[in-house]
């Protein structure tokens, strides 16, 4: 068996097939997994649901901030539809219920081994075990009442961690900084705004995998979410968000080996990589 990880899909189905066809993969053999943002932007955000969905245990899928937004909408809250948000097919198919619910069921962290894998990023402070936990926390959360956590995630506040937040403060601190974050600083301290190429972030902050002392940094952390970023592998960091939607390429990794994939795509959104909305 091989398990195979997946940058941001995000809607671009026929991509997908394509490099699943390039990495050999058969789905009575090999495990994907995916770094989450299976949907938006993209032409076909629901037969890409409806594909992971059908490869049923074969697939590990974290949610990401596009993720978190269809379901937010979907579920009644106050969230509208963006006018760049491509998830009109999901929300009036006639299998939206089934969909929904498996999408909301799955969780904001995976670990196996020595491999984490979270759609964006971690504060130096937290440990493989603190992100299982938190993720924990919220997944419970989102699976108890929704709307309740729909109408409070949004926001950038707190910035900052402690074991002290509570309530919606906590819950949101964990969604943004799993599925959000590129830069922060070494005190833990969160920037939600910042989203170009390390390199061009404001003084004094550093993207989230190079600050000093941060405690995952005895995993393999597996992330998408920053396309301006693109491919980073290294042993202890694999990021695969390499802006398929954006013109750039899907690409995919081999876990247990040197293997690695990478289909250029066209672009379906064609904006500047720099002037990039979030994730």
């Amino acid at each position: 068996m091989a398990r195979i990880a997946i940058g941001d899909v995000q809607g671009c189905l026929p991509e997908l097939h394509q490099l699943l066809k390039q990495a050999d993969f058969r789905s009575d053999r090999d495990e994907l997994w995916f770094v989450g943002d299976l949907v938006n932007r993209g032409p076909d955000s629901l037969g890409t649901l409806r594909f992971v969905r059908s490869l049923g245990d074969n697939a590990r899928v974290v949610l990401g901030n596009h993720d978190l937004h269809l379901l937010a909408v979907a579920f009644g809250g106050s969230r509208t539809l963006r006018d760049d948000d491509t998830l009109n097919d999901i929300l009036n198919a006639a299998d939206r219920d089934s969909l929904l619910e498996w999408l909301v069921s799955r969780p904001l962290a995976v670990r196996e081994g020595s491999d984490l894998m979270v759609h964006a990023g971690i504060v130096p402070q937290w440990t493989v075990d603190d992100v299982m936990m938190l993720a924990a926390e919220v997944e419970q959360a989102l699976r108890a009442d929704p709307v309740k956590l729909f109408e409070s995630m949004y926001g950038n506040r707190p910035d900052r961690w402690s074991p002290a937040l509570e309530g919606a403060d906590r819950l949101r601190f964990v969604i943004n900084v799993l599925t959000r974050l590129r830069y922060c600083r070494a005190n833990g301290r969160i920037d939600l705004k910042m989203k170009g190429a390390p390199g061009s972030q404001e003084s004094g902050w550093m993207p989230w995998f190079e600050t000093p002392d941060r405690r995952t940094s005895n995993a393999r952390v597996i992330t998408g979410h920053w396309s301006t970023l693109g491919l980073v592998d290294r042993p202890d960091l694999l990021t695969l968000d390499t802006g398929c939607v954006w013109g750039g390429a899907l690409t995919a990794a081999a876990l247990d080996s040197d293997a690695r994939w990478s289909l250029p795509c066209d672009g379906y959104q064609r904006v500047k990589m720099s002037a990039q909305s979030d994730g």
